[in-house]
């Protein structure tokens, strides 16, 4: 059972708004940091040592029952972009819908009653994990895919990347991702008991000055 719930809740048709949302690759196209495989592959590695660690961390908290409210308020914080603040929230609300529908369950339930406007998008993960029978494991897997995978499948959009080359950076990413997961859910694990300072706090802080240029586009492709 827990496989097949890991295999629906990754699949990038799961529907989950990921797919209007580029992770920052759009700006970095736009201005140049992204232009083909090599430059994807370090900023996707950019991401998924930054955003990625703690979204990962998130999730694996919200898996092991670690009060959702407190792990948004670590979020918001962990936010400074409010554009990026407003995309995780938004995603978190679809991400409820859709898990609400799929896997039903009281705590989802109560996160949407307290988060109208959704509650941050590696939160609601965790928790979807949570009420599929997944673990820790499973929902920052999730978490950190999600980090590279959007922008690596935005970026053959955004430049008519060819797949197998945005393929070959996801795997060549692969061992670092593994990496990145165990220390988010050691982490997590550490939160358990001590606290959400226990979370990681990696800084982007250009990923977060391009959102704040992205949302102000006037026509864009992505969300964010």
């Amino acid at each position: 059972m827990s496989r097949g719930a890991l295999l629906v809740l990754a699949d990038g048709r799961f529907p989950a708004g990921g797919h209007a949302h580029s992770g920052g690759a759009e700006a970095a196209v736009r201005v140049g940091r992204v232009t083909g495989a090599a430059s994807l592959e370090e900023f996707c590695r950019g991401r998924l040592h930054t955003a990625g660690r703690v979204a990962a961390a998130l999730a694996a908290a919200a898996v092991l029952g670690v009060n959702p409210s407190a792990l948004d308020a670590a979020a918001d914080a962990r936010t400074p972009s409010p554009a990026l603040r407003v995309a995780a929230r938004r995603l978190g609300r679809q991400l409820t819908r859709a898990a609400r529908a799929t896997w039903p369950s009281a705590e989802l339930d109560a996160v949407a009653r307290e988060f109208p406007k959704g509650a941050h998008q590696p939160v609601v993960l965790g928790l979807t994990a949570r009420a599929a029978g997944l673990g820790p494991d499973d929902a920052a897997y999730c978490a950190a895919y999600e980090c590279v995978s959007g922008p690596a499948s935005a970026t053959v959009r955004l430049l008519s990347l060819d797949p197998f080359d945005a393929t070959r950076v996801l795997a060549r990413l692969a061992p670092e991702l593994d990496r990145v997961v165990d220390e988010a859910v050691e982490a997590a694990r550490r939160v358990v008991d001590v606290g959400v300072d226990a979370l990681p706090a990696c800084s982007a802080p250009l990923l977060e000055i391009s959102a704040e240029a992205h949302a102000a586009w006037p026509v864009r492709l992505f969300a964010s």
